[in-house]
């Protein structure tokens, strides 16, 4: 019998990422799928706040076992920023081209390029809370490089690769990332109790 899990998102990149390393045994489910079409709130200042957040608002108003993943990139010499306003650093739009802008404009003449990108997954799973978390460090580029992933990933360059993000395939991303070693967590989390 398959798991339903709610993935708090409609990023189909997204989807089809975390998708790709689950077990055949769990399906995952966009919001629009469950008829969830409004935007969830994500006022927390923190990225597990925000994380948090999200899965209860699906659990609470839909019902359905759900995780949400938040995800910040932390500049080191920018004292963490973008962090929790990554996605809408240069604004509003929510526009990757103008964020990545503004981070490169913010990190002219600065010699440390130290970054990390955290996501934090929350998951909601019979009655009960699970927070994964997972780091990628690396450093931020001069320039924008390669044309795969999305958000930061042409100026993320991770530690071990000359690559940046969006130069790795999705299976060598999926194996370094943030992300992928969050949902890793989740996934054997999830593996162990089924």
């Amino acid at each position: 019998m398959k798991t339903k899990l709610v993935f708090a998102t409609n990023n189909l990149n997204k989807i089809k990422e975390v998708q790709s390393m689950l077990p055949n045994s769990i399906e995952i489910m966009s919001l629009e799928s469950i008829g969830c079409l409004e935007d969830i709130p994500e006022t927390a200042n923190t990225i597990e706040g925000n994380a948090i957040q999200k899965a209860n608002y699906v659990t609470e108003k839909y019902g359905y076992d759900c995780f949400a993943d938040d995800t910040g990139l932390e500049v080191e010499a920018l004292h963490g920023e973008p962090g929790v306003d990554s996605a809408h650093y240069a604004g509003p739009q929510r526009n990757a081209a103008d964020n990545m802008d503004k981070l490169l404009k913010n990190l002219d003449n600065q010699a440390n390029r130290n970054a990390q990108f955290k996501t934090v997954i929350a998951l909601n799973l019979n009655g009960k809370q699970h927070l994964f978390t997972g780091i990628a460090e690396g450093k931020i580029t001069l320039e924008k490089m390669g044309n795969q992933g999305f958000g930061y990933d042409p100026i993320f360059q991770p530690i071990g690769f000359t690559e940046t993000f969006a130069e790795l395939t999705l299976e060598q991303k999926g194996q370094i990332s943030h992300r992928g070693k969050a949902t890793k967590q989740l996934i054997d989390f999830l593996s162990y109790e089924h």
